[in-house]
């Protein structure tokens, strides 16, 4: 699964994807610096890990990973193919979720690609980008499917041109596509085909200065005003810090760092778990003393196809899931000792996996 950062050139979205991934995006100061999509696998912070790895003695911690792209800066008129626009929109395209940064801070010595910072006016700029991109392939999709639709016996193509239409009127009001609600499951499939590019769900990031970034700014707050109908949402981050920050080797240096800043937590690993909950990803693991693991899956998965993650032979010849709640395994210390209180539950196959259950499969092939 992958994640895209767009935004306009010189918001910091180089800066931010280098402290996010051991890749070394070129960062300067000058538009289409990234000409080629820079992508970084990115591992997934998650405290539960160490934690059972320590109850369980484990050799070993595996965590999950997401892609992270590095996409080059959009410009007006890219859906035109100004600047380098159809190569950026079709790197866009085959993302799976949008991460967008936002300039939310003053730098005389980083010039704005339009000579002002106003990260609001920023985000409307690549939203037309987008949504005048997705205008074209849906008007491209109505002409091919409308006579179809309108003279033929084609159910499937009458559906398709209705779902067409609700697109278009949306995105001829200057809105993107997620905004419009589809009414069933097999409507959404239908739309999935079209890989529209303002029906991904996005993450807003506001870059700021060093002094805002435990509390933000007036510029992240107009951000937060402009999306707050979007049902999208938004972190603060010093992008400058975090790449301070990750050149930091030490834990207790970082955490002391951090501390300083009046943050608990770095921006990169706020944006990284931002990332994987917007994937709508989550994850089971799995320990003992050889290693403990995360394992992603969709949320909404049910446990036999959550077995198939590790092997097929675990979903073709599921039988059960013993699970235990993170939690318990926390409180009682060991998987005998939860077993013994009668807190391992035994699933079946239409068990539905919610995250941070511990889990151990029994099959048969």
């Amino acid at each position: 699964m992958q994640c895209g950062i767009v935004g306009l050139p010189n918001v910091g979205k180089s800066t931010l994807f280098n402290s996010l991934s051991s890749a070394k995006a070129q960062a300067g100061n000058f538009p289409f610096c990234t000409i080629d999509p820079n992508v970084g696998v990115i591992t997934v912070p998650d405290e539960r890990l160490i934690q059972l790895s320590k109850l369980s003695g484990s050799k070993k911690i595996i965590p999950t990973t997401i892609e992270i792209v590095d996409i080059a800066g959009l410009v007006k008129g890219a859906s035109k193919g100004e600047g380098l626009g159809n190569k950026f929109l079709g790197n866009i395209r085959s993302t799976d979720a949008i991460i967008h940064v936002l300039r939310c801070f003053e730098d005389k010595n980083i010039t704005h690609v339009d000579g002002r910072v106003d990260p609001v006016a920023d985000k409307e700029i690549i939203d037309t980008e987008l949504q005048l991109k997705d205008l074209e392939t849906v008007e491209s999709r109505i002409a091919k499917v409308q006579k179809q639709a309108q003279t033929g016996g084609d159910k499937q193509a009458k559906r398709m041109y209705d779902i067409l239409i609700q697109y278009k009127a949306a995105l001829e009001q200057g809105k993107s596509a997620r905004t419009v609600v589809l009414e069933n499951k097999e409507d959404e499939k239908l739309a999935a085909e079209l890989c529209l590019l303002t029906t991904k769900p996005v993450l807003y990031v506001c870059n700021v200065d060093e002094a805002s970034a435990a509390n933000g700014n007036s510029f992240s707050e107009a951000v937060r005003e402009a999306v707050k109908d979007e049902n999208a949402e938004v972190l603060v981050v010093a992008a400058a810090i975090e790449a301070d920050i990750s050149e930091i080797e030490s834990y207790e240096d970082r955490q002391m760092f951090l501390e300083e800043l009046g943050l608990s937590e770095s921006g990169v690993s706020r944006l990284i778990k931002a990332a994987y909950k917007l994937l709508n990803l989550e994850t089971y693991i799995t320990t003992g003393e050889v290693e403990t693991r995360a394992w992603t899956y969709t949320k909404g998965t049910k446990a036999p196809q959550a077995a198939g993650i590790i092997h097929t032979d675990f979903e073709r010849g599921f039988i059960r899931a013993e699970v235990i709640k993170y939690e318990d395994y926390v409180k009682y210390g060991s998987e005998s000792a939860v077993r013994e209180a009668g807190k391992m539950g035994v699933e079946g196959k239409e068990y539905v996996v919610q995250d941070g259950d511990v889990m151990h499969f029994r099959f048969n092939v």
